[in-house]
């Protein structure tokens, strides 16, 4: 795949508008559970990042079931111990909080004739276990530590979270066909890629193909860097966790 790293955007407001909806933000509603705001801020955060945290805590050794116990009840810790609390923005990447966090409560918290059923109190969050075993079982992790799966994954992440936005946004303007046919030229060898074909499927030339192509590739470009900039402390840390999260994809 083609490096997201990128310029931003020439508008000297770009910068600010970036991180006006962040994981920090996120985070800060989310101690505020008994609100919507709180609570749907939790859900967003489960959703987003239980797979990664799953995964680690399966590769260290934990049984499927007991796995799913445990992510779910960190999660819920999560608020009950106040370790939302102790996440601030400016002590850094919120990758290395969440795993600090579940290290934090795997080593000291767990209590397993206190563990959590399934589901637990998390009613806006809900954690399959078949399909998350399913993908664990088919990712190629093998010979991988425990630290580097979670960070692969966690990148992997990033890029599916901005993968949807991209559809969305096509959605949204009435082009889904358009980003069916043109969303493999994202991960092809450019090289590979058949214009023709897909001027052909769209009803275009293949000059405004390439075009549409190019347009893609930078739009992608642009919501990767806001997932990567939404989880870091400010923004002169986007290209630095720019060029990690490329070179952890780069070894798998």
């Amino acid at each position: 795949m083609e490096s997201p790293a990128m310029p931003l955007n020439s508008d000297p407001n770009a910068k600010k508008r970036l991180f006006l909806t962040t994981r920090w933000s996120v985070v800060a509603d989310a101690r505020q559970p008994a609100s919507q705001d709180g609570a749907d801020a939790l859900a967003s955060l489960c959703e987003t990042y239980w797979y990664p945290l799953y995964v680690y805590v399966r590769s260290k050794g934990h049984s499927i079931h007991d796995a799913q116990d445990l992510t779910q009840a960190f999660f819920a810790k999560l608020l009950e111990k106040g370790y939302l609390h102790s996440a601030q923005r400016e002590k850094g990447k919120f990758r290395t909080f969440l795993l600090m966090a579940l290290n934090r409560f795997l080593w000291n918290e767990w209590d397993r004739g206190n563990a959590k059923k399934r589901g637990g109190n998390m009613t806006h969050f809900s954690l399959d276990a078949d399909v998350a075993e399913h993908r664990f079982a088919r990712e190629a992790t093998a010979g991988l530590a425990p630290d580097e799966i979670y960070q692969r994954r966690w990148a992997l992440t990033l890029l599916d979270q901005a993968m949807a936005r991209l559809r969305t946004a096509y959605s949204n303007s009435g082009k889904e066909r358009e980003f069916d046919a043109l969303k493999t030229t994202l991960t092809a060898d450019r090289a590979g890629v058949s214009y023709q074909n897909i001027a052909q499927a769209l009803d275009m030339t293949e000059g405004a193909a390439r075009v549409a192509a190019h347009r893609l590739r930078k739009r992608f470009r642009e919501m990767f860097r806001e997932e990567i900039a939404s989880t870091v402390a400010n923004d002169q840390e986007i290209e630095e966790e720019i060029r990690y999260v490329v070179s952890v994809l780069s070894r798998g």
